[in-house]
């Protein structure tokens, strides 16, 4: 009995240590598959933990963080950010959870560095936060947030056969911070994070086959490399092991002539690649998932630089609208995330910085670079912001379509394209094309011919208070001929440097001042020519808002308005800027040249990329395509608005097409009218003459300032 007594406790206590791990087992299948769920979505458990009444208690290093019955959202937000899972088991990946992060309701630019030994910005590839590759041509330069140079080297591979063909990712960098590139053999090279070892991770033997971007996928730990056959006529991209070196996986562009230029990886596991014209996203496998060939309002794309960002957003700098756009991963377009951005003016490349949230910029236009934040955290797990903050907003308002009425034609003798027109009274004015500056009449005749001109297709010419011709001349100096045009005198001599010569001039006949153009800035001088204000920087004091200022006037309400490079830039009489206008719908494209305002304020510009001549409010809203392409005036270029009469000048730059188009739009009534809005329904104005002032009825002229105060008709 004993023994049987012995046996049956020993088999029950086997019994019962078997069902004991078999739940242990099940606890830890189930912590395991929480943990699982914790990493993926760390909100959403830790809010249905909340439901239960007990107390957890999570340890962050030296943090302690306690769970009851109201989290602590913040906490938790700063904390579960700074997860990492690490490779191996179930999570073999850092997991960027998108209900954390939200974008910002418009860019921010952190901070511009300038890069020396590059005058250009063609592709980057980040080590750290704080050092990066940059490419320019054949150079590949390594440098750090201050811009100085670390390594340099002159071996990068560029395509002589594609045009603009720097404009392609040639190199990439991995998880350890070792540099792949093409060189000009057309090998991958490996160069280690040290820079003192260097091999040949890929000999290319293929005498068609030809690689073009490169790019290492932090999921996978694989090398994808874009490469167009010549002979077929086919891209296609090859996935390599980036330790073997091993080609794992192609898959081709069948059905497109189509070149990889730029690739990347978004966090969905798309393969994203950009050629000239479009952007194709295929899924990991290589199976087809959307082309993307530009904003459905636009004039299509041609892409330069290419990156994704932790919302797993496509963004892609555009070379026709001067943009950068942002696409969902889906391939629809969402907004225009940068539009002519100031210092920058053309993006060329991106970098997004995964541990910081922001996006590098570099340049076609210099070598700055900007660094901008447009991805924060959340604070308030309640938050709805969405993409849809950034769409753009279109208005819905129908354009305001102006009663245009064609006049009469002027063909002026001695010039072959009419590039800047200024009056001197209303059956006189100044004509030039690139060398040659002709005052006519009515008629077209030579009433007197300068060829001292700078060679340009600027507004290089204007007219001041006293009727005397001011104009740049071809050594850069800014001279004045005297209204019987007897006399030539130099008005500012040239000191700047050569690459900041005036670009074009304008005559304020509300302040009796000059301003000029120049390269990235715009100054004010005096009567005597002496300066007196310089307007350059936005509100940071770092970054330009003028690029390349071709043509400049002045508004009725003492704005500075500016045709620069990609834009109208319009700033108040202090220098503080306004507005940039960049095409109807904004972002769009836009390649101005001649600028002029009206009586009613609205600002006039030729577009020589839709040959069309907008009008724009003087908030910068569109009002209407004043002019269209038409019979009469094939290409409009140059613009002048004489206020004397009301009437439109309008010059074209197609060649041996020497014909002003004289236009009218605004009646004497419509002038009335819209001074009563100004000044009220019985407008009156005061002028200072000594110690006396009187009153005059407003009777549709139009005004300048008078230098003691108040205002006066012209």
């Amino acid at each position: 009995m004993v023994n049987v007594f012995s046996d049956f406790d020993t088999k029950h206590r086997c019994l019962k240590q078997t069902i004991e791990m078999s739940i242990y087992l099940a606890s830890i299948q189930s912590y395991e598959n929480m943990h699982v769920q914790s990493a993926m979505k760390p909100i959403h458990y830790l809010l249905s933990k909340n439901k239960h009444p007990r107390t957890m208690t999570f340890k962050n290093h030296t943090s302690k963080l306690l769970m009851s019955q109201a989290i602590n959202k913040e906490m938790v937000t700063l904390l579960l950010t700074e997860i990492e899972v690490k490779q191996g088991g179930k999570r073999r990946r850092r997991v960027v959870n998108e209900d954390l992060l939200k974008l910002m309701p418009s860019p921010e630019i952190h901070q511009s560095l300038t890069v020396t030994d590059a005058d250009c910005c063609y592709h980057m590839s980040p080590v750290t936060s704080n050092l990066f590759w940059v490419s320019y041509i054949f150079k590949l330069i390594l440098t750090d947030v201050s811009g100085e140079t670390f390594y340099c080297r002159k071996d990068l591979y560029r395509d002589q056969f594609i045009h603009k063909s720097f404009f392609y990712g040639s190199h990439t960098v991995n998880k350890d911070g070792d540099l792949f590139f093409i060189d000009r053999e057309l090998d991958i090279i490996k160069l280690s994070k040290d820079r003192k070892t260097m091999k040949i991770f890929l000999k290319w033997n293929y005498s068609t086959r030809r690689p073009y971007c490169v790019y290492f996928s932090a999921f996978t730990g694989d090398l994808l490399v874009g490469v167009y056959d010549r002979k077929s006529k086919i891209g296609e991209v090859n996935r390599y092991n980036h330790q073997t070196g091993q080609n794992t996986l192609t898959f081709k562009y069948e059905n497109l002539d189509f070149i990889p230029h730029y690739i990347t990886e978004n966090n969905n596991g798309d393969v994203v690649v950009s050629d000239a014209a479009l952007i194709a996203a295929t899924d990991r496998q290589g199976r087809p998932r959307f082309h993307y060939t530009g904003c459905p309002s636009g004039p299509g794309l041609h892409t330069l630089g290419l990156s994704t960002d932790a919302l797993s957003h496509i963004l892609v700098c555009d070379g026709k609208t001067h943009t950068v756009q942002m696409i969902d991963k889906d391939g629809q377009f969402l907004s225009h995330l940068l539009i002519r951005p100031f210092g920058i003016f053309e993006p060329c490349s991106l970098s997004y910085d995964a541990n910081t949230h922001r996006l590098w910029v570099g340049s076609f236009q210099n070598s700055k670079v900007c660094v901008y934040k447009y991805i924060t955290r959340k604070i308030a797990l309640n938050d709805t912001n969405s993409v849809g903050s950034l769409k753009t907003n279109h208005t819905t308002d129908e354009d305001t379509i102006q009663k245009v009425r064609f006049n009469h034609l002027i063909s002026v003798t001695g010039i072959y394209s009419c590039y800047h027109i200024s009056f001197v009274q209303p059956n006189m004015m100044w004509v030039s094309d690139t060398n040659n500056l002709i005052l006519t009449n009515n008629t077209g005749e030579i009433e007197h011919h300068l060829t001292d001109l700078s060679s340009s297709y600027n507004g290089s010419h204007t007219v001041n208070s006293e009727s005397e011709l001011i104009y740049i001349s071809g050594d850069g100096n800014i001279k004045k001929l005297s209204k019987d045009m007897k006399t030539t005198t130099t008005f500012i001599e040239q000191s700047e440097p050569k690459k900041s010569t005036p670009q074009c001039v304008y005559w304020s006949s509300s302040t009796d001042e000059l301003l000029i153009g120049m390269r990235c800035k715009v100054s004010r001088f005096n009567m005597n020519g002496q300066l007196t204000q310089t307007v350059q920087y936005d509100k940071t004091g770092k970054l330009e808002i003028y690029c390349n200022p071709n043509y400049i006037t002045e508004n009725n309400n003492g704005d500075i308005v500016v045709s620069d490079f990609g834009a109208v830039v319009v700033t108040n009489s202090l220098g503080d800027h306004r507005f940039s206008y960049t095409g109807h719908p904004s972002g769009s494209g836009l390649d101005p040249c001649g600028i002029c305002t009206d009586a009613l304020l609205h600002i006039l510009l030729c577009d020589a990329a839709t040959k069309t001549v907008h009008m724009l409010n003087k908030d910068g809203k569109f009002l209407s395509h004043l002019l269209a392409l038409r019979e009469q005036m094939d290409s409009p270029f140059s613009l002048s608005y004489d206020v004397n009469t009301n009437n439109l000048y309008v010059g074209s730059d197609s060649h041996n097409n020497n014909t002003v188009h004289v236009y009218k739009y605004i009646t004497e009534q419509d002038e009335e009218n819209e001074l009563d809005v100004m000044f009220g329904s019985t407008p009156e104005v005061l002028t200072k003459n000594n110690s006396n002032v009187k009153k005059e009825k407003v009777t549709g002229k139009p005004f300048r300032r008078i230098e003691e105060g108040g205002w006066g008709k012209i």
